[in-house]
C-alpha cells in the first residue's frame, strides 16, 4: 500500500459511519466519472436528443444483424474500465 493510500485509509477509518458511506459514495462517482472521460466518444451520453440518436443506431444495428455477442460485449466494457 503506497504511503498516499495507508494515508487515505487512516482519515476514512476515523470518520463516523455515515460519513465513510459518503466518502465511498464520492470515491465511486469519481471513478465513475474517470470511466466515463476515457470512454469511447460512441459510449457516452451528452443529451436526451443524443441518447434518441444514439438508441435508433443501436435499433437499426440490430435489425441489420450488425451486433456483438455479450462476452464481447462485457470484453468491449471491461477494457474501457481498465484505461
Amino acid at each position: 500500500m503506497t504511503v498516499k493510500n495507508q494515508e487515505l485509509y487512516n482519515v476514512i477509518e476515523k470518520l463516523p459511519e455515515e460519513l465513510s458511506v459518503k466518502v465511498l459514495d464520492y470515491i465511486e462517482y469519481l471513478m465513475f466519472s474517470n470511466a466515463n472521460n476515457n470512454a469511447p466518444e460512441e459510449l457516452i451520453v451528452k443529451s436526451i436528443e443524443d441518447l434518441r440518436e444514439k438508441l435508433e443506431e443501436g435499433r437499426k444495428d440490430f435489425e441489420s444483424g450488425n451486433v456483438c455477442s455479450l462476452e464481447e460485449a462485457y470484453l468491449e466494457v471491461q477494457k474501457v474500465l481498465a484505461d
